[in-house]
């Protein structure tokens, strides 16, 4: 946004926080402090129209510093994305109805070492090649 925006922001939120936010998200943000989900990952939402462009005013902290989307929980990813009006904390709804079976919320490891990868336990048809090398030094053998 402005310059005068962003030394405000600063002001506010204190040097290093600032610094973080600019090294992270390329932005200065203030606004208020929204929920934590059970990654500790941080939601904040800043309804001034002056200070924040629309459709931008909803932003997460993520708790991890190599962060990707697929970190923010189903709950809050609906309230980012303006699916529900009121975050997971607040709304009776999300609260009520977490099933029993549901299973525990897992990010998505795909690139990293705890991907999952396939694997066959049968025997390949074809094989490859294997060349075996004479030791220098000695005849070939001649067959008749």
């Amino acid at each position: 946004m402005s310059l005068a925006r962003t030394v405000r922001h600063m002001r506010a939120v204190g040097f290093k926080e600032w610094f973080r936010q600019m090294t992270y998200i390329g932005d200065a943000k203030l606004g208020r402090h929204v929920g934590t989900d059970e990654m500790g990952n941080r939601y904040f939402e800043n309804l001034d129209p002056n200070e924040e462009v629309p459709g931008r005013h909803r932003w997460v902290d993520y708790a991890q510093d190599d962060f990707n989307a697929s970190q923010a929980t189903p709950e809050w990813h609906s309230w980012l994305h303006h699916i529900r009006k009121e975050p997971p904390t607040q709304d009776p709804i999300v609260q009520q109805s977490r099933p029993p079976w549901l299973a525990e919320f897992r990010e998505n490891l795909t690139g990293t070492r705890g991907a999952f990868k396939t694997y066959s336990t049968t025997a390949p048809k074809i094989r490859a090649w294997e060349p075996v090398a004479r030791p220098r030094g000695q005849a070939a053998e001649v067959k008749p």
